[in-house]
């Protein structure tokens, strides 16, 4: 039975249904690659798919509009993959369990996707139509944006003949966004050494934080639990010998980690201190973040006496010393642009096993030379620590054009059908946009998308009457001549 048929706009939500029914998380494209060019052929659309999966459609304009200039639809087909501790799905083989009150929509203990499944979803209603007037259309789906805009980079569009492209990646009605930052991912790797040690053993878990989407929710100072996880075994530390074993945390490098666990042992002796001061730790952070995470906190469960490897006394200074020192959240703001944060960094994910200390963070900026010398200061930091770094998926800002044909368009068009102007605006995430404008000169672009909540955790949500808003503003533009 569909969980979406009975609600508004019906075609794209059909869509978005049976994309949220495949498996199509960054890295696991090809099958909902290969539905997408299984609907192309259905629909006889000239479509083209790459070795990344990257999946082009065309199709030419309907009568009356032949002489109107193309219009290229792009939105990236992967989504982020995140859960709650008790969910049991399958990423890699399960589709969602999706879940609506009518008013949202949400897939029960996950991500749900509509970043960017919406816009795939958008883009299909829209070809497979034989009643919406538009001109000729090309739909570019692209794949693995969300670990680094690696298909972005790698499409071919060679075949494009548009210079107008509407990006269907954002998240808020009402707001068009006209430029981003641009970003890379750092991973750096610290080595460590090890010895047995007997003691008690206990679990510390660091949770109730918002977490979120790094460059749309960086500006709310949200908790870092892998920043938060070393901040406390340090003023443990202080206060009573505790030997770390492991510890780990986040998942994704563009999502502010809500979960992070280590396990510690302690003397029996000191075990009463231990508890009390992760106590106080926990009612600390607490007030803190009272109004950013109201519900973070710190628990301990205890598995008894154990003998296995901890780090050494000098490795787990150098860790410790790490994370307290290693840059993390805004570091700057724009001197432009009122509220828009200009350089950021996210430490998403956070393992420390018996060899090393790994951290891997998303790296972003509105400034080019401020992302290079992010980049080099928390390489430094780390290569100081006898670690070694990497970055990929490097990608270039968005800048903002001051003549967009498109754009007035948009702000025409939303103005004359809701009553009130749009507002243009900046964003601190990253948008494809950037890297498509490289590769199509003289490109006018725009970003828009309906009300989304929570992206990148498990309690995203997307709005329906906003679905449907969006798609009659979108279905508007693309007939107007």
């Amino acid at each position: 039975m569909s969980v979406l048929g009975q609600y508004e706009p019906r075609e794209a939500l059909h869509y978005f249904e049976e994309i949220c029914g495949i498996p199509h998380g960054s890295g696991n494209v090809k099958q909902i690659s290969d539905y997408l060019m299984k609907f192309a052929k259905e629909h006889g659309l000239e479509a083209y798919q790459d070795e990344l999966y990257n999946v082009i459609m065309i199709k030419e304009a309907t009568s009356g509009f032949e002489d109107v200039e193309p219009i290229i639809l792009q939105g990236h087909m992967d989504m982020v993959c995140e859960k709650t501790l008790d969910s049991t799905i399958d990423f890699e083989k399960d589709g969602l369990d999706l879940h609506t009150d009518g008013e949202w929509i949400w897939a029960d203990k996950t991500t749900l996707g509509g970043d960017d499944g919406i816009a795939v979803a958008y883009a299909m209603a829209i070809l497979a139509s034989d009643s919406i007037e538009h001109p000729r259309l090309e739909a570019v789906f692209t794949v693995d944006e969300e670990i680094g805009l690696l298909g972005a980079e790698a499409v071919d569009l060679s075949m494009l003949k548009g210079r107008k492209m509407i990006n269907i990646d954002s998240e808020e009605e009402g707001i068009i966004l006209t430029s981003c930052a641009g970003g890379l991912r750092l991973q750096g790797t610290i080595p460590v050494s090890c010895e047995t040690y007997t003691g008690q053993s206990y679990k510390i878990a660091l949770t109730g934080m918002l977490g979120g989407h790094s460059g749309c929710e960086i500006q709310n100072e949200h908790a870092n639990s892998n920043q938060m996880m070393g901040r406390v075994l340090y003023e443990i530390s202080r206060k009573v010998p505790v030997r770390i074993a492991v510890m780990a945390g986040g998942s994704k490098d563009n999502a502010i980690p809500r979960h992070t666990e280590a396990t510690v042992l302690v003397e029996e002796k000191d075990k009463d201190i231990f508890a009390k001061a992760l106590k106080e730790q926990s009612e600390i952070l607490g007030k803190e973040y009272s109004s950013s995470d109201p519900d973070i906190k710190a628990t301990l469960e205890e598995q008894g006496e154990k003998t296995v490897n901890v780090l050494t006394n000098l490795s787990q200074d150098m860790v410790l010393n790490a994370l307290m020192n290693l840059p993390n959240g805004v570091q700057a703001w724009s001197m432009d642009v009122k509220g828009l944060v200009e350089t950021s960094l996210n430490l998403g994910i956070m393992n420390l096993d018996g060899q090393k200390l790994f951290v891997c963070y998303a790296i972003r900026s509105s400034i080019e030379t401020a992302k290079k010398y992010l980049t080099d200061r928390t390489a430094a930091m780390i290569e100081s620590m006898g670690g070694s770094c990497e970055t990929s998926g490097d990608y270039p800002g968005w800048e903002y054009r001051k003549d967009s044909e498109l754009r007035d368009t948009f702000v025409k068009v939303y103005t004359e059908m809701f009553g009130a102007a749009p507002q243009v605006q900046a964003i601190h995430a990253g948008l494809e946009c950037g890297l498509l404008s490289d590769k199509i000169e003289n490109l006018d672009a725009v970003s828009i998308g309906p009300d989304m909540m929570d992206v990148h955790t498990y309690t995203e949500r997307l709005n329906i009457p906003s679905t449907k808003r969006t798609w009659d503003l979108l279905v508007k533009v693309i007939g107007t001549k």
